[in-house]
């Protein structure tokens, strides 16, 4: 989000706000004005937390594998780690879940390797081949099996 999306965004709230300052007293609003005022507090609570999820920070897969290797280390705290990324400790330990059952299938050779174009290439070749043969087989058996019933 660019900073003049974030700049609209403020004057937004800022609008809301102070409309909402206009339409009531500078006085403490009475108990029975305050199911209103939530009401009208409500868009503003909105925008912040559209500003908040619009500002989340994107890690790259690069940056999560950084800020693993650097806990397992164990040279600093996990508290201190998310303190200084500004990450929440849930978020890094779900990261650390994930970057370890990673670790467990690729040393038990659960993962998938991606085929190459020339073994793509060789195998559609190869099934064309099969296909092309399995025609040629069933005509044969066909044509076998009228003349087997035209000799009774």
């Amino acid at each position: 989000m660019g900073r003049d999306n974030l700049l609209n965004c403020f004057t937004q709230i800022t609008l809301v706000m102070s409309s909402s300052a206009k339409k009531s007293p500078l006085s403490r609003p009475k108990p029975a004005q305050s199911t209103s005022s939530a009401s009208e507090r409500k868009p503003a609570l909105s925008i912040i937390k559209d500003i908040q999820r619009q500002t989340r920070r994107q890690y790259t897969a690069e940056e999560k594998i950084r800020i693993v290797l650097e806990s397992l280390q164990g040279e600093q705290s996990v508290a201190e780690i998310c303190r200084r990324e500004g990450l929440n400790t849930n978020i890094y330990y779900r990261w650390s879940k994930e970057f370890l059952e990673a670790g467990k299938k690729r040393l038990a050779g659960d993962t998938t390797r991606e085929a190459t174009a020339p073994e793509v290439q060789s195998i559609k070749s190869e099934n064309e081949a099969l296909k092309q043969l399995v025609a040629e087989l069933s005509l044969e058996n066909r044509v076998l099996k009228k003349s087997l019933k035209a000799d009774d």
